[in-house]
């Protein structure tokens, strides 16, 4: 049992939309073994509007400190844990300087966005002997659990080739290119920052890890030259809110109309100048939304994977063949906006199947649990996992290290270092990890 008198304290560095998922949860269902003790961000109405939320579920404020005060924080509050929901681009400066003093890491993903900073973050854990947890929430949702358990059973024999193709909707999609992610130096792009669940789900399915990476990726749908070139002048506004030519456009975010989105950013921009509601037809967009690669695994499997950011529905396809057979799935979820609506929306399912098809059998569908809630029915349980009492050998095998934060977003890395160059990537010589 956990030790009633001492729970986990947790401090929260970036109160962005993300954020309220793990707070929400320290302070409702995980109080009795984790304490909420600090937020931190560079936006004080965030932190103000951060600390309402977790009144309005019945805990008192916490201490709010700014980014430029995070030791402070640290010395002032002492966490055991600091949890790193900032910008992508700025994870490895609060995991590094948590690490040295002492805590341990939850860091939302990706990890970090390019090879010199995920070095940086690996020599730090060496150094300290720290702990790093990244949150793979796709990891726990019980069909991608299943799909692991069945190829790991050897039912469809040794496995060699990966197909997998991701589907982001015109809302859900169309988010990334109205916030911060539409500048690549902030995210990594679509190949680092979203792609790190699905290469990720790659590295825990085959139980191994990113060799040689070839990758094409262009902007074919978003961005005001593809606007212009098919005629869609109307769209050609610099964000939403003020915009008549906005009102009618379905792209088109309204912070206004949605409390939370209103609190979270559009009442916050006179302090940072941050713009969450930014036309996805506008200039300034230096990420890809149409995405191809082609991976070779250490085990001798290959991947084709590609990522659209403008399809009709939201989810996936994937195939795995095998000298033994091929396992399909195909997961729909429902449509979101990051902020826009309640967490437990935040992909939920609308339909899943997993099919089995070994050879000279017939197919049979795979059981799997229900799963109800955000990704996939994922949430809930990598909630359960982050802050519930931990209980002796009930690890799964779920739990993601810095490791595997690495290895994840390496193949997205190497992706993007192949649609600049043209070239095959060998992983590691980017770099080496176990």
């Amino acid at each position: 049992m956990a030790d009633q008198a001492r729970r986990k304290r947790y401090a929260v560095i970036g109160t962005g939309s993300r954020a309220i998922f793990f707070y929400s949860a320290i302070v409702t269902t995980y109080k009795k073994t984790s304490e909420l003790v600090a937020f931190c961000d560079v936006n004080q109405t965030r932190l103000d509007y951060a600390n309402a939320r977790v009144q309005s579920l019945g805990h008192d404020p916490v201490p709010t400190y700014k980014a430029a005060d995070f030791d402070k924080m640290i010395s002032e509050t002492k966490p055991d844990e600091i949890i790193v929901a900032t910008t992508d681009r700025t994870h490895h400066t609060y995991i590094i300087r948590a690490l040295e003093q002492g805590c341990s890491i939850l860091s939302e993903k990706p990890m970090t966005v390019d090879a010199p900073r995920c070095k940086d973050i690996l020599s730090a854990v060496d150094s300290t002997g720290g702990k790093v947890r990244v949150s793979f929430n796709y990891r726990y949702a019980p069909h991608n659990t299943k799909i692991r358990d069945v190829i790991g059973s050897g039912a469809i024999g040794t496995v060699t080739s990966v197909h997998f193709e991701w589907m982001l909707n015109t809302s859900h999609g169309a988010d990334y290119f109205r916030r911060w992610h539409r500048d690549k130096r902030n995210s990594g792009g679509l190949l680092v920052h979203k792609s790190t669940h699905h290469f990720d789900l790659v590295n825990f399915w085959l139980q191994s890890r990113p060799q040689t990476v070839y990758a094409q990726g262009e902007l074919k749908f978003y961005g005001r030259e593809n606007a212009e070139a098919r005629g869609e002048t109307e769209r050609l506004y610099s964000r939403a809110h003020g915009s008549d030519k906005a009102k009618g456009d379905p792209f088109a975010l309204h912070m206004a109309e949605n409390p939370q989105l209103k609190a979270l950013y559009l009442d916050a921009e006179h302090e940072d100048g941050y713009y969450r509601d930014q036309s996805v037809f506008g200039d300034g967009i230096s990420i890809e939304d149409t995405m191809n690669v082609l991976v070779r695994y250490r085990s001798g499997a290959v991947l084709t994977y590609s990522l659209t950011a403008y399809a009709p529905w939201e989810g996936f396809r994937v195939s795995v063949n095998g000298t033994g057979g091929r396992l399909e799935a195909e997961v729909v979820e429902n449509s979101y906006v990051s902020a826009g609506g309640e967490q437990t929306a935040e992909g939920s399912l609308e339909s899943r199947t997993v099919t089995l098809r070994r050879l000279f059998e017939k197919p049979v569908e795979v059981e799997i649990e229900d799963g109800e809630g955000a990704h996939g029915g994922g949430d809930e349980v990598l909630l359960r996992d982050l802050f519930g009492e931990q209980k002796q050998g009930a690890d799964d095998g779920r739990a993601a290290s810095h490791v595997d934060g690495a290895a994840s977003i390496l193949t997205g890395i190497a992706a993007n270092r192949s649609i600049a160059t043209g070239q095959v990537v060998n992983v590691d010589d980017i770099l080496l990890i176990p």
